[in-house]
């Protein structure tokens, strides 16, 4: 697969550094949305960019609790990437967490047993990935909202799962990529969030136009990138503000007003 353009966001997160494996290694990467403008474009973004990567040794694990697997290979497939030939190659896991607690009719698989089964699956494919030579993996989270639910809105249970998982980027190397849903938390304590937000290396804010809704812009992101050792100089804890319209084949990226 040839490799991708790059683009603002690409850009704002150092994608665009064609020396390194991969400028995510080691890093989590928070993206946060709300109901007026979903982020998932972001997460089909990334997961096309893991793929176009010329190092063929990336791989992902990715960790469902939003859509299944037929829906992302379904908008892989429009962005020119084919999750299932991905899968057969053994370098996309894809771990289908939607009927978590429809099974088990008895309830007496608690949300905690939940997390710590999911986590032994994780541990389990990075082993099997490293073995396989490959140098990075990248664990994705689809809905860091759904992952409360999974664990029976034990927030204490999601962090320690997502320590954890925190763990592997600096152990192995993995980087991880989440979601969440800032309007979800806005009327109440928000402890996960929080501290989502403190782990995360990089944070992709994305949101509605101040100015309301336009015909030919979607929405509006904002990155930031804190200061930690290896990042590229320009990108160390700069704010990157730029605007969005989501195509059926791609996203495009453009600075306010410059869009013809």
């Amino acid at each position: 697969m040839s490799r991708m353009t790059s683009n603002l966001l690409d850009e704002a997160i150092g994608l665009d550094d064609s020396t390194s494996l991969s400028p995510l290694v080691g890093r989590l990467l928070l993206v946060e949305d709300c109901v007026e403008t979903s982020g998932a474009f972001v997460l089909h973004h990334l997961l096309k960019r893991a793929f176009s990567s010329p190092h063929s040794s990336n791989a992902v694990i990715f960790i469902a609790f939003s859509q299944s697997f037929v829906h992302y290979d379904r908008v892989l497939r429009k962005l020119g990437c084919n999750l299932a030939a991905q899968r057969d190659s053994h370098r996309f896991f894809f771990l289908d967490m939607l009927t978590v607690g429809c099974s088990d009719r008895s309830g007496k698989e608690t949300g905690e047993g939940v997390l710590v089964g999911l986590y032994c699956k994780i541990q389990r494919a990075v082993s099997a990935l490293i073995q396989e030579n490959k140098r990075h993996v990248t664990i994705v989270i689809d809905d860091i909202p759904l992952l409360e639910v999974a664990a029976n809105g034990s927030s204490n249970h999601v962090l320690d799962f997502l320590h954890y998982c925190h763990t592997l980027t600096s152990e192995i190397g993995c980087s991880i990529i989440a979601l969440s849903h800032e309007d979800v938390y806005l009327d109440i304590e928000r402890p996960l969030i929080l501290q989502m937000e403190y782990l995360a290396d990089v944070l992709i804010k994305v949101g509605p136009l101040a100015t309301g809704i336009a015909k030919d812009v979607h929405g509006q992101l904002t990155v930031l990138n804190k200061p930690v050792g290896g990042l590229q100089e320009n990108l160390r804890n700069r704010v990157h503000n730029f605007q969005f319209y989501i195509k059926e084949n791609g996203t495009e990226f453009f600075y306010s007003g410059s869009r013809a």
